[in-house]
């Protein structure tokens, strides 16, 4: 073959197969989309700054009242420092309880037939979805930055800024993904005022049956081993790992089985029920 003959091979080469222009151009309407449904929601919260103070009072009055009334009995118990066991867990619950902001954002639009309009617009289904669950988790990571604030006022401090960031990014992560579990919540229950009973109810057994708090090893046997193999503990332990300089691989490996199973069983189902559900 001549070097001729193969030049137009070579070009050819470089262009671009049709299903790989039509994947990415996917992507990227996909990702337009998510961005501004994002930035609607992100713009409402800035319109209604009391919502984010309220969100932010809440658990920081909790970091203060655990620290300062329950820390002492707690420290004498453990012989610990109560703060650096604390702060990490209220994170935790903190960033998961920011679900609740999804499920009751999504049962509102359906209310209003926010949902309904989206729906008729050419746009990507888990876009709305995607969108609302971004826009709460970074609302969960502002609270967060002001709970760290607080946390370093009364005491708190990082043994080791890397792998403390590495702790801040899983609860994040673990934040998000429980957003899922509200979006699918919100788009099932009726009424906004029963989706904010209903993002709420389930949370209480997963927090306080929890090592947020307090060590799993002060609760009876029963209850120690649902707390121990629940996803919370085992988020908030990695977390605590990381936070306070120790990093257990196989703890950050089951936090992370958890997260991704969370998004994987959640995200199909809330968009799944997006696509059948109508506005009230």
């Amino acid at each position: 073959m001549t070097q001729n003959a193969l030049k137009p091979l070579a070009s050819a080469s470089l262009i671009p197969a049709a299903s790989d222009v039509g994947m990415l151009r996917r992507f990227l309407w996909n990702f337009t989309d998510t961005y501004v449904v994002m930035r609607r929601n992100l713009v409402q919260l800035f319109r209604q700054p009391q919502l984010l103070v309220f969100a932010t009072i809440q658990p920081v009055m909790f970091l203060l009242l655990f620290t300062y009334v329950f820390g002492g009995a707690i420290r004498f118990a453990t012989g610990g420092d109560y703060i650096s066991f604390l702060l990490p867990g209220v994170i935790i619950q903190t960033i998961i309880f920011a679900s609740t902001n999804t499920t009751v954002g999504l049962s509102v639009d359906l209310s209003k037939g926010m949902i309904d309009r989206f729906r008729s617009l050419p746009m990507s289904r888990a876009a709305v979805l995607a969108g609302r669950t971004t826009a709460d988790t970074v609302r969960g990571t502002v609270t967060i930055t002001i709970m760290m604030i607080a946390g370093f006022v009364i005491g708190f401090r990082f043994e080791d800024w890397g792998t403390g960031l590495l702790g801040i990014l899983l609860a994040i992560a673990f934040g998000h993904a429980f957003t899922w579990i509200g979006a699918t919540i919100g788009l099932y229950v009726k009424d906004p005022e029963a989706a904010q009973v209903a993002g709420f109810i389930w949370m209480f057994p997963l927090t306080f049956a929890s090592s947020i708090f307090v060590p799993t090893q002060t609760m009876p046997d029963w209850l120690r081993a649902f707390a121990e193999n629940q996803p919370v503990s085992v988020v908030a332990n990695a977390v605590r790992d990381l936070m306070t300089g120790t990093i257990n691989p196989d703890d950050i490996s089951i936090a992370l089985i958890w997260i991704v199973g969370i998004i994987a069983v959640f995200m199909p189902l809330a968009v799944w029920q997006y696509a059948k559900v109508s506005s009230r």
